[in-house]
């Protein structure tokens, strides 16, 4: 050792500064290699096997110890210029705050896999809070960086920041009304991941993918991206359909438009008739005995027949759909409304309103169900001398200047 020493005194300036920089380069290329390629590989099957994020985060924290052995041994590298050990030193504890900023960013992202995999990640995504003390992170980061590259005290540079405050506002604008209304969606529960929510102003309707500080992802259902600013979801309206989904039922409103001249009264013989279907028995049989007391009580008996009451085919058609959709095997009607009601007259005719709940909130089903409904009610309305409005189509209007044909096979 003492002649390695003594042989190493006798060489020149330049060689003597050159092996000590590359002891001290090898030295650090050894101990980097060691911590990643041994100790963590070696330390790899303790960690979370279901998520590379904690190795990464690791590695970071690992990367430290190279840098500190070079800003410390740096100083023990011979004949070096003052400026060239005092850059290297500060450019070493600069790259040594941006590996621990590194590490505690990877160290946020695992403790958001971790909290992701608890039932109530679903409700209260914490992705938008972890962003915000990212930015906290990396912009403190940036100070200590320039407080050592410049050798100056971060203090320093803090109180700088106070003359730029109106700066910093205009820039990070958007980042502030977005942790606003993150924490607004949040604390209201007004969104989670998988809600399927609609908001025409920005073309969105499907399902919640991302919830982001600055941005929340919807897949629509043609399987497009829509990105919706965050605080857009707080000035603007949207509809959201999770109540729908947790009620477990789907509202059916549509409406049969019916012609309103084929509104009419029911003669004795066709009401007899109608008591073939069985839905109709009891209202059959109510609607008579309430009509037959009322016209025993107001009518005298040589009063014209035109002042009695009677019952009327679209009446009867109203009884009808309100007793199909309770016994329907696919309607909800316990817990939720189930009505059958006019609507305002309009020129094309009398809308007949079906509003009722199905028992499944899939749109398949759903839209089946729905079909299947009106379905048998269009193909119902003969049985009660009532027809579907529907406006002429230029064909009807061409059909009305051609005399009629005798013989159907002309």
């Amino acid at each position: 050792m003492e002649q390695f020493l003594l042989g190493y005194a006798d060489l020149d300036i330049w060689l003597q500064t050159s092996i000590a920089l590359a002891l001290l380069a090898a030295v650090a290329l050894a101990v980097n290699f060691l911590l990643k390629r041994v100790f963590l590989r070696t330390a790899a099957p303790y960690l979370d096997t279901r998520s590379t994020t904690a190795d990464k985060a690791a590695a970071w924290l690992a990367t430290v110890i190279p840098l500190l052995i070079i800003s410390r041994g740096i100083e023990l590298v011979p004949h070096l210029l003052p400026e060239v050990l005092t850059v290297t030193s500060n450019l070493a504890q600069a790259l040594i705050i941006v590996s621990l900023a590194m590490a505690i960013n990877w160290g946020l992202n695992y403790a958001n896999e971790l909290y992701a995999r608890r039932p109530e990640a679903r409700n209260r995504p914490l992705k938008g809070y972890i962003q915000v003390l990212k930015i906290i992170i990396f912009c403190g980061a940036a100070i200590l960086m320039i407080a050592v590259l410049i050798e100056q005290s971060p203090l320093l540079l803090l109180s700088g920041l106070g003359a730029m405050a109106a700066v910093f506002l205009l820039v990070f604008k958007d980042t502030i009304l977005s942790l606003v209304a993150s924490v607004q969606l949040t604390s209201n529960d007004m969104l989670r991941v998988g809600d399927w929510i609609e908001m025409p102003s920005m073309g969105a309707d499907g399902d919640v993918i991302d919830i982001a500080l600055h941005t929340i992802k919807v897949q629509n259902f043609d399987k497009t991206i829509t990105t919706i600013p965050t605080h857009s979801l707080i000035s603007d309206a949207f509809r959201n359909w999770r109540g729908m989904s947790e009620s477990g039922g789907r509202r059916v409103k549509r409406s049969l438009t019916l012609d309103q001249n084929s509104v009419r009264f029911l003669s004795d013989d066709e009401v007899t008739s109608m008591k073939r279907f069985r839905l109709l028995d009891d209202y059959i049989a109510r609607k008579q005995e309430e009509i037959a007391a009322w016209n025993a009580h107001e009518l005298s008996s040589d009063c014209d027949k035109i002042n009695a009451r009677r019952i009327t085919n679209i009446g009867t058609l109203r009884a009808y759909i309100i007793a199909y959709l309770k016994n329907h095997s696919r309607i909800a009607s316990e817990n939720f409304t189930l009505l059958v009601r006019q609507l305002p007259l309009s020129a094309q005719g009398i809308p007949l309103e079906i509003y009722c709940f199905t028992r499944t909130v899939d749109w398949g089903e759903y839209e089946a169900i729905q079909a299947d409904i009106f379905d048998h009610m269009l193909a119902i309305l003969p049985e009660f001398g009532l027809r579907i409005f529907q406006e002429p189509s230029g064909l009807d209007v061409a059909e009305l200047g051609q005399p009629k044909s005798k013989h159907p096979s002309a």
